[in-house]
């Protein structure tokens, strides 16, 4: 893996920030976690959802559309005791200093959050337990590319209704293809769209209670 582009402007995000320091992407009117406390749907949603921590072991591969704080990031790695990797796909990554202004919401996970910016733009970060890789551009591109194998998908993307390209049928189809058997995904949205390809791509889809104020999410194995 290459390491992160060169600093430009045009490649990070343009945000705004809601109080409580929730940062919200202007180019799709969408935060990047919610409203309603972000760790704790991260733990719902990506960590319960997949079954973890319970089903980690060394070099389990989790696999993420969407890094934007290295929020999943972070919280895998508050509960990770042995190595495991993490690949995840990213249009526009944010600047040190906006994550570090992110991360001072979630001061639980301070030490983390440092070792994750102090590796930024490196070919491998390093945080607690987590190997992480991260894949630059647009999912169109990078995910066809990847000939690698998840046990575990966050499907983090902005929402389906604000950025739909990231929820195409063809982007879940290589979800499904780059899933080991027995492999999971959880998200936080319940679209019926992305539920039938998600279904389509291999996965057995169930939908769940939501977080917050969201009544639904989706889950699934792959047989």
């Amino acid at each position: 893996m290459s390491a992160l582009p060169d600093p430009d402007p045009a490649r990070h995000p343009q945000l705004d920030w809601r109080e409580g320091g929730v940062p919200v992407s202007t180019r799709f009117d969408d935060p990047y976690f919610s409203l309603a406390g972000g760790l704790a749907e991260t733990r719902h949603v990506f960590l319960d959802g997949n079954a973890l921590p319970a089903r980690l072991r060394p070099g389990f591969h989790a696999a993420e559309l969407g890094f934007g704080t290295g929020l999943n990031c972070l919280a895998l790695a508050q509960v990770a005791a042995v190595p495991v990797v993490m690949t995840s796909f990213e249009a526009w990554p944010m600047t040190v200093a906006q994550l570090e202004q992110a991360h001072a919401a979630f001061p639980e996970l301070a030490d983390l959050a440092a070792q994750l910016r102090a590796g930024w733009g490196g070919e491998v970060i390093r945080v607690g337990q987590v190997e992480l890789h991260l894949r630059i551009g647009d999912v169109a591109r990078t995910l066809p590319a990847w000939q690698g194998g998840a046990d575990a998908w966050f499907l983090d993307g902005f929402s389906p209704a604000k950025n739909p390209e990231m929820w195409r049928d063809e982007i879940m189809a290589h979800v499904g293809r780059c899933t080991a058997p027995g492999g999971s995904f959880a998200t936080y949205t319940a679209a019926g769209g992305v539920r039938r390809a998600l279904a389509e791509a291999g996965f057995r889809v169930e939908r769940r209670p939501g977080f917050g104020r969201k009544r639904h999410m989706s889950v699934g194995v792959k047989p």
